[in-house]
C-alpha cells in the first residue's frame, strides 16, 4: 500500500475510533469517571498522530473532544458542557492533540535529517575509499562520483570535462553558495537554475584540473547547504586521482544521469 493510497484509510480510523473509543465508554459512564475516558482518547490521539500526518494528529483530536462532549458529559446526546471540569478536559484533548501532532513531525524531520546526513557520510567515506585504490581507473572513479553527486543533489544529469567550465556557467563553492554572473544566487528559495549547468570545479595547488557539470532541467529543485558542500567534497575525492594517476583523456565527458 502506497503513502497516498492509505492516507484515507488512516483519515478514516483518525476520526472514527474516537467515536468507537467513547461509545464503548458510555456502557460504563455512571460508574467512572472521565479523567479515565480522557487518558484513553489521548492514547488514540497520539496513536493518530504518530502517523506522520499532521491532519490525522488533529482529525483523531477534534473527533475526540467533540465525542467525549456529546457522549460522555452531561447533558448527554449534545454538544454542550455545563461542567467546568468536562471543559477543562476537553480543552486538554485538544491541546495535546495538537502538541502530540507538531512533536512527532519534528521528530521525524530530524530523523530524516539524521538518516540524510548518514548516507552523505557514507557516500564520503565510499568516494573516499574508492580514490585511495590505486588499481581503480580515474575514469570509473571519476564515473562513480558523478552516481553519487547526481544521487544527492536530486539531479536529472552529471557529467565530467578535464577543462575549466566557461566564463557564464555559475559555480558551487565549499561554502555551498551558488555564484556566476556577478552575482549569487539564493538556492533555498530558488533552486538550482534550470536553464544552464552548474560547475563544480576540481583544483589542486590552485589549478584547475577538470569540472563536475550538474543538470536540473526538468523540475527546479532546492537541495540543501549540506547537500551542496556534499557534493563538492564529493568531487574533490577525483583530485589527487588526477594528479597521481595515469588516465585516459577525460575531455571526452564521462556522464551519469
Amino acid at each position: 500500500m502506497t503513502a497516498s493510497s492509505g492516507r484515507p484509510l488512516v483519515l478514516g480510523l483518525a476520526a472514527s475510533l474516537p467515536l468507537l473509543a467513547c461509545l464503548a465508554l458510555t456502557t460504563v459512564r455512571a460508574e467512572v469517571a472521565n479523567a479515565p475516558a480522557v487518558l484513553v482518547l489521548v492514547v488514540l490521539v497520539v496513536a493518530a498522530a504518530s502517523t506522520g500526518l499532521r491532519s490525522a494528529g488533529l482529525l483523531a483530536a477534534a473527533s475526540a473532544a467533540v465525542w467525549f462532549d456529546v457522549l460522555l458529559t452531561r447533558p448527554y446526546g449534545q454538544l454542550a458542557i455545563h461542567d467546568r471540569e468536562d471543559l477543562e478536559a476537553m480543552a486538554l484533548l485538544m491541546l495535546v492533540g495538537v502538541a502530540v501532532t507538531e512533536l512527532s513531525l519534528w521528530g521525524r524531520r530530524q530523523q530524516a535529517r539524521a538518516s540524510r546526513a548518514s548516507g552523505f557520510l557514507d557516500g564520503l567515506v565510499a568516494s573516499a575509499d574508492a580514490a585511495q585504490g590505486a588499481d581503480r581507473p580515474v575514469d570509473v572513479l571519476v564515473a562513480d562520483v558523478c552516481e553519487r553527486i547526481t544521487a544527492v543533489l536530486g539531479l536529472d544529469r552529471c557529467r565530467f570535462q578535464a577543462v575549466p567550465a566557461g566564463p557564464g556557467v555559475p559555480r558551487l563553492s565549499r561554502t555551498g553558495a551558488l555564484t556566476g554572473r556577478g552575482s549569487s544566487h539564493d538556492v533555498d528559495r530558488d533552486g538550482l537554475p534550470v536553464d544552464t549547468e552548474v560547475a563544480v570545479e576540481v583544483t589542486a595547488a590552485g589549478e584547475v584540473l577538470g569540472t563536475f557539470l550538474l543538470t536540473a532541467a526538468s523540475r527546479v529543485i532546492r537541495p540543501t547547504r549540506d547537500q551542496r558542500r556534499t557534493a563538492v567534497l564529493l568531487a574533490d575525492q577525483v583530485a589527487t586521482a588526477l594528479v597521481t594517476r595515469p588516465r585516459p583523456d577525460l575531455r571526452r565527458s564521462s556522464a551519469a544521469q
